[in-house]
């Protein structure tokens, strides 16, 4: 997981790329979930706070550019 310093150095671009990835990661683990394979259930919490952290500076930065 990568920190906040971290994600707002990235662009826009990067950031918007990798919420992609993770809400695709989102949906699998929830196939896996529910076929009963999923092992590690803390990937939905680590997903789930990298995808709100995204989304919050993504959202500060156009609040700021507003």
């Amino acid at each position: 997981m990568a920190k906040a310093t971290d994600l707002r150095a990235q662009k826009n671009e990067e950031l918007e790329g990798r919420l992609g990835e993770l809400k695709k990661e989102q949906f699998n683990l929830r196939f896996q979930k529910a076929s009963g394979q999923l092992t590690n259930t803390a990937q939905f919490g680590r997903v789930r706070q990298e995808i709100a952290q995204i989304k919050t500076i993504l959202h500060e930065r156009s609040t700021t550019a507003a």
